[in-house]
């Protein structure tokens, strides 16, 4: 078949003729490449695509394929694994703070590691014996990531052995130790800093015998271009690699990377539904908006390149809105555009991550319509749509 790039302007055209507006087209062809990039980067690195920031059939489907495993936090998420046949081995079970039927659920499918930070979510797995497994989370704190996960999770790495020591004396296996630094983590001397303490943590553990303490997961958080360039992955990394090799002998690395694997895979296309003019700026009202696939900018705390498919004419001050009756529902303000009308196409880029997963149908607008393209390597301009889904197509 023809090579094609859905994300050139004939294509995105195209593909809105036959799909209509509003569109989530995902490319898992970049999805592939992502997910290379990053295993390129961290040689040795077990990779767990974390599913929240698109848990989509085809993204499973490409890191089945590649060889990934998968980090899960929800039964939701779990059931979308089994259905694609997903091994049980593949997975993990991150979440921190779980309800009964969420363990009993994981381990009815196979998944036997778990993640706690505090004495009351180690016992919920006493009476499971010796079917299921813990890394300890520890917490890290980075104010300059975009999303501070070490805020909600996590706890102190003076107080980790001490919660090794009650798995031990309620017979849970400690697998190891996880961290996640922040998502969008613009600098690698956080993960540095991590790596380091969980290495005193294992030797620690170790001397006192209170588990297999053969795994780390060192999260995600790895950052990608959005109006600003991220550093380089490889050089982002470089030091990670360092710090890794430092690890005591027979620890198994794992990460969980969800952003950088679909951030830049898959872009939003909406459609001008009408304008206006109010004080000087030309309003411009799309069939996607802040409850819809831009949900991210309140979610998320991201903002996304966005352009005009129209290039012609001079360039005046414009304000991109949302469809809903809601005056929140701005996307952008003081954007230089084209004038533009009815029917033209504005097209959001690095749209991938936590867009369409947290969209909603708010005024009963309804979510983007995804298009799945390049599904198979090599299948340049194979195409399928799953309308408006949740992970299953």
């Amino acid at each position: 078949m023809k090579s094609i790039d859905p994300f050139q302007s004939d294509q995105i055209r195209r593909l809105v003729r036959e799909f209509g507006s509003p569109l989530l087209i995902v490319d898992c062809a970049r999805v592939r490449s992502q997910f290379r990039r990053l295993r390129r980067a961290l040689p040795g690195v077990d990779l767990h695509y974390a599913l929240k920031p698109l848990p989509h059939a085809a993204v499973v489907r490409v890191i089945m394929e590649e060889g990934g495993g998968f980090d899960l936090a929800t039964t939701g998420e779990v059931r979308l694994v089994q259905a694609l046949g997903v091994a049980p081995e593949r997975c993990i079970h991150t979440h921190p703070i779980k309800r009964q039927r969420d363990i009993r659920n994981a381990l009815a499918y196979g998944i036997t590691t778990f993640v706690a930070d505090n004495p009351d979510e180690v016992r919920k797995l006493k009476r499971y014996g010796e079917r299921a497994a813990l890394l300890l989370r520890v917490s890290f704190r980075a104010p300059g990531a975009l999303c501070d996960l070490s805020r909600k999770f996590g706890c102190d790495p003076d107080a980790a052995i001490e919660l090794a020591r009650l798995a031990a004396t309620l017979g849970i296996d400690v697998r190891g130790f996880s961290f996640h630094v922040g998502s969008q983590v613009v600098d690698p001397l956080k993960h540095v800093e991590a790596i380091g303490a969980c290495a005193r943590l294992f030797v620690a553990a170790r001397g006192e015998q209170l588990g297999r303490l053969d795994t780390l997961d060192i999260g995600g958080g790895f950052p990608i271009d959005y109006l600003q360039p991220a550093m380089d992955i490889r050089r982002l990394c470089a030091p990670i690699r360092a710090a890794l090799a430092k690890l005591p002998e027979r620890v198994r690395v794992i990460a969980e990377p969800g952003r950088y694997v679909v951030g830049p895979a898959a872009i939003a296309v909406a459609t001008v539904m009408g304008r206006a003019q109010r004080d000087g700026h030309w309003w411009y009202y799309l069939d996607d908006g802040l409850y819809g696939s831009y949900s991210g900018q309140l979610y998320d705390r991201a903002r996304y390149p966005v352009e005009s498919l129209r290039q012609d004419g001079a360039l005046l001050p414009s304000v991109l809105a949302g469809p809903t009756c809601d005056s929140i529902d701005v996307i952008a303000e003081n954007l230089m555009l084209p004038q533009l009308k009815a029917g033209d196409l504005i097209v959001g880029r690095a749209m991938g991550a936590y867009t369409w997963a947290s969209a909603s149908e708010f005024n009963f607008f309804p979510k983007a319509t995804v298009v799945v393209v390049n599904r198979k390597p090599g299948d340049r301009g194979g195409v399928e749509c799953a309308a408006g889904e949740r992970g299953l197509s």
